[in-house]
């Protein structure tokens, strides 16, 4: 998954311009994808079940195979067709992993989801980096990603692994469940998320259209994105035991503010630069806090449901963010189009985490 959408968002400015798009058709395509994803998400748990060990393999080629239709679309509707199957994809293939790795953690009897968003920063950011280098080699878009398929292709025979038990009263989370705050939760998680995305997705763009920046130097935004969400959440991992998730959730979306106001108003690209690092290092840890406060306060058998239903809705995010960056981009430009995310970001601790103590305090 690091490997095809760091390249997806290195390439984006080459990809818009490939199929002819403005920034609300742009971000409006990424709405009708991410529509994929929440309809894969609910299906995720029976397409498991039906292949078994084989499901992580599956899906991730089927990520990678995927992808190969919008790197050679040539107008905005094929393009968009082939978003929605790599979307729906990479909604499967996150679920699987995601159960994969909540497995190892209760065998293991140690954390590993934090390890695991980590390593995924981590090859994002050196996937963003090299990509920025093929494009400056002259390599075209469906060649980047062809070579990330023949990757994944032989890495398929270590990704056998054991199906996740999924029990079928499972689906649906119970009245003793505290809904609300799976729902306060999954609100955090929207945020997180459509941050994360406006960075993903809109960085390189920035960087080169607002700041002039070449191909290689805006790939920059995404990698150094990926590489310091790669440090804050093994950092977030070091403290996590030290300090409140509800504390550390509250002031890493201050700290992710700040980085996103800095990078929407900086001058140059090495402010920009400055700006994304702040940024990732604030909002890497806002999700995986959340969905540990979930997975801590709801009853063992329904934890997969609950979180289920959290990131469902935090998913929520890559139906809105890209239309409201797009479009606020489109009538007032990237820079007020980050400084909204900056607001919402804001919401977090101002709103949702105080409701969000009451509930675990009530629930504990």
């Amino acid at each position: 998954m690091g490997l095809v959408w760091a390249a997806f968002a290195a390439q984006v400015p080459v990809l818009k311009a490939q199929i002819g798009a403005s920034d609300a058709q742009f971000g409006m395509c990424f709405l009708v994808s991410s529509l994929g994803a929440l309809a894969a998400m609910w299906v995720a748990p029976a397409v498991d079940r039906r292949l078994g060990r084989f499901s992580v393999a599956v899906a991730s080629v089927a990520v990678g195979a995927s992808i190969l239709i919008p790197s050679v679309a040539t107008n905005l509707v094929f393009f968009t067709f082939g978003m929605v199957f790599a979307s729906a994809s990479s909604g499967i293939l996150d679920i699987v992993i995601n159960a994969r790795v909540a497995e190892a953690e209760e065998a293991r009897g140690r954390p590993l989801m934090n390890l695991n968003h980590g390593t995924y920063s981590f090859v994002y950011a050196g996937m963003a980096l090299v990509t920025g280098g093929l494009r400056e080699a002259g390599l075209a878009p469906v060649q980047v990603f062809a070579g990330i398929l023949g990757l994944i292709l032989l890495a398929t025979p270590l990704m056998r692994t054991r199906p996740a038990a999924v029990a079928g009263e499972e689906s649906v989370i119970p009245q003793r469940a505290d809904h609300l705050l799976v729902w306060l939760a999954g609100l955090v998680f929207l945020i997180g998320f459509l941050s994360e995305q406006a960075g993903d997705g809109w960085s390189a763009l920035h960087l080169e259209r607002t700041l002039g920046g070449g191909a290689a130097e805006g790939a920059l935004g995404p990698a150094i994105l990926g590489l310091t969400m790669g440090f804050g959440r093994l950092f977030g991992q070091i403290i996590a035991a030290r300090v409140a998730d509800t504390v550390m959730i509250s002031l890493a979306c201050v700290v992710a503010a700040v980085g996103v106001v800095i990078a929407a108003l900086a001058p140059t690209l090495l402010v920009a630069y400055a700006g994304f690092a702040v940024m990732g290092l604030g909002v890497s840890v806002v999700v995986p806090l959340a969905m540990a406060i979930v997975g801590r306060m709801v009853p063992h058998a329904h934890r997969v449901a609950a979180i289920g239903r959290a990131s469902i809705i935090g998913y929520g995010a890559f139906l809105v963010g890209p239309s409201l960056i797009g479009l606020t981009s489109d009538v007032f430009g990237l820079r007020v189009a980050f400084l909204v995310i900056a607001a919402l970001l804001m919401v977090v601790p101002a709103i949702l985490v105080p409701l969000l103590v009451r509930r675990v305090q009530a629930t504990a």
